[in-house]
């Protein structure tokens, strides 16, 4: 006699939630296509294509012995090491596994049925999932024609119900970003029960000079936290490491109570602090980055192919095609990207911004993509 199958319930949220979609790692492409894997170019994620700093190198092979060991969750030695680079005290400081983690204190901390969380659309995947896991409710206001936010409108969707705004700047996925004194009127307009989110993933990146401040709106002591991450330029995306900056105890103290422990591995914090004392790091994978977003705009502009001017590693633009056919041909050519149909765009796919070969690869592949019959 078999035992009858019988399903547990799961939480209602879950029927609501798309799950991430990340870019195709090189393996799966190489599976998939039968190719090898060291003829792909992988230029979906953002990844830094330099690579992480020499020191970090060093200092990862110099602790490989200390994987035995559990991690200091308090994250002590790379908080100390931040609060000097940044000029800020240590305790206003919390370490997460990659920023998204970070979210996810605040999302678990602070949100409930009955919640509201106001973002740009097309949002970060991820302020949107952590909200719908909660049982919150996501408020998507459209970006401007410029592919930035539109603060203004973003200020009007804030009501008594919202917990959260999330404002990523640069933006991801358009690489669009909010100046100064917009973000200034923004934060002075925000009723003083909202937490603003300021998700910096890629701020080192950013070289207009109209770039906002945001720890000073820290240091004011207002409801805001800044977010960053040592995923994209100190290319240490693997062993996700991330933080929150916020002097509001109040709110550390809640992010605390829900982190799990030994949430960020030993490699990852000594290869941060390591990154920190690395003055080269920055200042060369921005070199690199100006270098190859001029080759690819002026490139683009060749084709006559529209993309958002970005202040970020990665540009998105419109093929003028379904972005899919487009993905699937360039994959095909051994070259990896992110299709925007899943942000919204359907003839759009987004790049990294990679070496000098690879971004000469993508463009030599783009037009053979775009030439291609089917």
């Amino acid at each position: 006699m078999s035992t009858p199958v019988v399903k547990t319930p799961y939480r209602a949220a879950i029927d609501r939630i798309t799950p991430y979609s990340p870019g195709k790692p090189i393996e799966e492409v190489a599976r998939e296509l039968g190719l090898d894997p060291t003829s792909i170019v992988k230029m979906a994620s953002n990844e830094n294509p330099l690579g992480p700093s020499p020191k970090a190198t060093e200092a990862m092979a110099a602790h490989l012995r200390d994987v035995r060991l559990y991690p200091d969750s308090d994250g002590y030695e790379l908080r100390r090491a931040l609060a000097a680079h940044l000029d800020v005290p240590a305790d206003w400081l919390i370490i997460g596994r990659g920023s998204d983690e970070v979210m996810h204190f605040l999302a678990v901390g602070y949100l409930e049925a009955g919640d509201e969380v106001v973002m740009g659309d097309p949002p970060f995947s991820m302020y949107e999932i952590s909200t719908l896991l909660m049982g919150a409710t996501p408020v998507k206001v459209t970006l401007r024609a410029d592919y930035a936010h539109d603060l203004e409108a973003m200020a009007k969707a804030v009501t008594p119900a919202t917990k959260l705004v999330y404002l990523a700047n640069p933006h991801n996925p358009t690489g669009a970003m909010n100046t100064a004194a917009e973000v200034e009127a923004f934060v002075r307009a925000l009723p003083p029960h909202v937490i603003l989110v300021l998700d910096e993933a890629y701020c080192e990146y950013v070289t207009r000079e109209d770039y906002p401040d945001s720890l000073q709106y820290v240091r004011e002591g207002r409801n805001v936290i800044v977010m960053r991450t040592f995923s994209k330029i100190y290319a240490l995306a693997g062993l996700r490491v991330g933080y929150g900056i916020t002097a509001r105890a109040e709110m550390l103290q809640v992010m605390r109570q829900v982190a799990e422990p030994f949430n960020a591995c030993n490699l990852g914090q000594w290869a941060a602090i390591a990154s920190l004392a690395d003055p080269d790091q920055v200042p060369r994978s921005v070199a690199a980055n100006e270098a190859g977003k001029a080759y690819l705009s002026a490139a683009l502009a060749r084709m006559g192919l529209p993309y958002v001017p970005t202040q970020s590693n990665f540009l998105l633009l419109d093929t003028r095609q379904p972005c899919r056919a487009v993905f699937s041909q360039l994959l095909r050519r051994g070259v990896i990207v992110r299709t925007g149909d899943i942000f919204g765009y359907p003839t759009m796919i987004r790049v990294t911004i990679g070496t000098a070969e690879e971004n000469a690869r993508f463009i030599a592949a783009l037009e053979a993509a775009l030439a291609a019959d089917d």
